[in-house]
């Protein structure tokens, strides 16, 4: 859109706005006589003469600038149009809004571990939040010497200095090197407060940072999964017994060598056992219903008074002294 619609006037407003631009300046033009700005919604007007502030408009809507706007800048309030001149002053547009970008580290981070000399590389990925506060700072440092701001500017800065930061609060917060996803948190959180303090002297504050998932090399995954399955399974040999179980059922052991045979022999063994043993306690009946072994009575062992043979007397001997009977 053309800024003069005729002699006299022009429209000063954001021209093609862009959702990942922080601020855009409409400079090097005359605003003239009659002259209108536009505030959209999420934006911000900020009138600049000689690189000083004059005025900070953010009420979205269309503005007569020698009506509704002159009278309210600090050191143009008397400023009067003349006939065929204008008004020479910078209108910095700056968007409000929060901004939300994704990180990752380009390079593994080497972490200090007892167990690695050389170090634990680990990456990291996630996102962090950030929008100007500070229109000061903005235009002093960055604004007076740029024409427009992209997101895009800001994560290379980000990026730029977050191996170290990483390295800083891995190192302090990260006190089991194998599971830092436990103090994503605290590492997050202690990251976030120093990128502020890097971006302070932008406008601009970290609003939040996420630290989404720490990645390690494969080897060290593939160790860290192994461990937490033994520490899951709770016993190394009930390991190994479900380990050989998922590989026969998957086929991973088979027939065809003295080592397969052997195990699915030993397997079988165990497998049967198991079974007989169970069987047993299933069979078994309770003690109180089990039969003792018959202690002989007194009565069993008494010999009889008389033969009952040939009715011969007995004495208590074991055979009849007549017949030869046995008696008990």
């Amino acid at each position: 859109m053309g800024f003069f619609r005729n002699q006299f006037s022009n429209v000063v407003e954001w021209e093609e706005f862009r959702d990942d631009m922080i601020f855009w300046k409409w400079s090097n033009q005359e605003i003239k006589k009659g002259s209108k700005l536009i505030i959209r919604a999420g934006q911000d007007a900020i009138f600049i003469n000689n690189g000083k502030i004059e005025g900070i408009f953010q009420d979205e809507g269309a503005y007569n600038i020698d009506s509704e706007i002159i009278p309210f800048l600090s050191t143009l309030k008397g400023f009067k149009f003349g006939f065929n001149s204008g008004m020479r002053v910078e209108v910095l547009f700056v968007n409000t809004k929060e901004f939300t970008v994704r990180w990752g580290t380009q390079n593994p981070v080497l972490i200090r571990v007892p167990q690695l000399p050389g170090g634990m590389p680990v990456r990291a990925n996630g996102t962090f939040h950030f929008k100007v506060n500070d229109y000061v700072m903005l235009i002093d440092k960055i604004a007076g010497v740029k024409d427009s701001y992209l997101v895009e500017d800001v994560k290379i800065r980000i990026t730029s200095v977050l191996d170290q930061l990483l390295m800083k609060w891995i190192s302090r917060e990260g006190k089991d090197m194998f599971n830092l996803q436990a103090n994503a948190y605290d590492i997050a959180n202690g990251i976030r407060e120093d990128l502020d303090m890097e971006m302070m002297d932008s406008g601009i504050t970290i609003t939040g940072f996420q630290v989404m998932s720490f990645n390690y090399p494969k080897e060290i995954q593939d160790m860290i999964t192994k461990t937490a399955s033994h520490e899951m399974i709770g016993n190394l040999q009930r390991y190994q017994q479900v380990t050989m179980t998922d590989g026969i059922a998957s086929g991973h052991v088979k027939g065809g060598g003295a080592a397969s045979d052997m195990t699915g022999m030993m397997m079988g063994m165990n497998i049967a056992n198991e079974m007989m043993k169970n069987l047993n306690q299933n069979q078994q009946p309770p003690a109180e219903n089990r039969p003792t072994a018959a202690t002989p009575s007194k009565e069993g062992n008494k010999k009889p008074n008389f033969c009952p043979n040939c009715g011969t007397k007995n004495e208590g001997a074991n055979f009849c002294p007549n017949c030869g009977q046995k008696l008990g």
